[in-house]
């Protein structure tokens, strides 16, 4: 049984004030009551409360947890789940960084999609459309967790989308070729313990954390492959590829086979089996690599790009040109080069589907030969 009543009351302060009283009972049998300042909003509440009492997932605001709670115990089951340690790491960002700072205190029962959606435009006030894009997936999946404990009738988030033009999206990088050799040479010349490793990605587009991790066992010389079984975090854990798509074998090249078989011979001893283990055999760390060798030797082969500052002796401040996942967007460009079809592209990848193949390098699949004969073909049909 519902009612919605009128009320006055004066204020201790002697202010009159008038709003509309909505009483009514949940499916628990607790009596709830909500002041409004229009009849038409008890009515409207009245109305989305007694469809969620009858489906058994009504939450009354004086019950209701805050945003902030709600992104804690998704940040909890996540845990639980034992998801990946950078999985968990992003999470905790986006809840601390950026949904609590905005919207933590707020009541889960009482965000609306128009509420979400001023979220999305505070966040892009101060972060980018990349940043705000993870964050209100994070907002989506927090409140579907909330609503999986029956803590929220509906998930308000899932209808709002933040929409990039394609103006916006920049193709990958592709490092040019003489980049890369001038690359190759500066590690012969100063460091030729990181050629190895240098040339491997470069011939098998393989993630850090897919080099780091693979095994001297999965390094088959005679055919001519190379495996990926394992992977090893930016914290040096190692475990199982992201995805099913990461197990995958690639073939390497005579020259990669030779410097390996080389390599074999002199790299450190690893008790876990590691093809490019550190000087101690253990897992080598992503930002040891890149500050330790992929930076410095970028800027030894004259790979730099200015960085508008200088240091205390005045002198200008120059930093790498190519992040490390720039080299595997060179192997894959090698690939297209070679009319590589992009079923086989998406497989060496270790691309979940072939459309984000597409995504990431549909500009530069191009069937030259093929796109020739078309138009000679139409050509010809038209002026005989």
């Amino acid at each position: 049984m519902a009612t919605i009543r009128k009320r006055i009351w004066v204020t201790g302060k002697g202010e009159r004030k008038e709003g509309w009283q909505l009483r009514y009972v949940d499916n628990q049998g607790k009596e709830h009551r909500k002041l409004f300042a229009k009849k038409g909003d008890a009515s409207a509440y009245l109305t989305t409360a007694a469809w969620e009492i009858k489906q058994g997932v009504h939450t009354p605001d004086s019950t209701s947890i805050t945003i902030g709670e709600a992104a804690d115990l998704w940040v909890k089951k996540a845990k639980a789940n034992e998801l990946e340690r950078s999985t968990i790491k992003q999470y905790e960002e986006h809840a601390r960084l950026h949904i609590k700072p905005l919207i933590g205190g707020d009541k889960l029962s009482k965000l609306t999609m128009p509420g979400v959606e001023a979220f999305v435009d505070a966040l892009l006030e101060t972060r980018s459309k990349a940043m705000a894009a993870k964050v209100l997936r994070s907002l989506t999946m927090m409140i579907t967790e909330a609503q999986r404990r029956g803590l929220v009738a509906q998930n308000v988030a899932k209808g709002v989308k933040i929409i990039r033009s394609r103006r916006e999206e920049t193709p990958a990088a592709i490092p040019a070729i003489e980049d890369m050799r001038a690359l190759l040479k500066a590690a012969e010349e100063h460091m030729p313990a990181f050629r190895p490793l240098l040339m491997t990605v470069l011939f098998t587009g393989l993630r850090s954390s897919e080099l780091r991790g693979l095994l001297k066992s999965n390094v088959d010389l005679r055919a001519g492959e190379i495996t990926v079984t394992q992977r090893a975090d930016q914290w040096g854990e190692i475990g199982p590829p992201k995805s099913k798509a990461g197990y995958r074998t690639i073939p390497i090249p005579p020259i990669l086979v030779t410097v390996l078989r080389e390599w074999m011979i002199r790299a450190p001893v690893s008790s876990a089996g590691l093809m490019f283990p550190n000087s101690e055999g253990g897992v080598r760390l992503h930002s040891n690599m890149l500050n330790r060798e992929y930076w410095p030797l970028q800027i030894l082969a004259e790979l730099s790009v200015p960085t508008g500052r200088k240091d205390h002796e005045g002198k200008a401040i120059v930093r790498a040109r190519y992040d490390f996942h720039s080299l595997r967007h060179a192997a894959a460009s090698a690939w297209i080069k070679q009319r590589v079809d992009i079923k086989r592209l998406t497989t060496w990848l270790g691309h979940a589907s072939v459309q984000t193949t597409i995504d990431v390098y549909g500009h530069l699949i191009k069937d030259q030969l093929g796109d020739a004969a078309i138009v000679a073909a139409a050509q010809a049909e038209l002026l005989g």
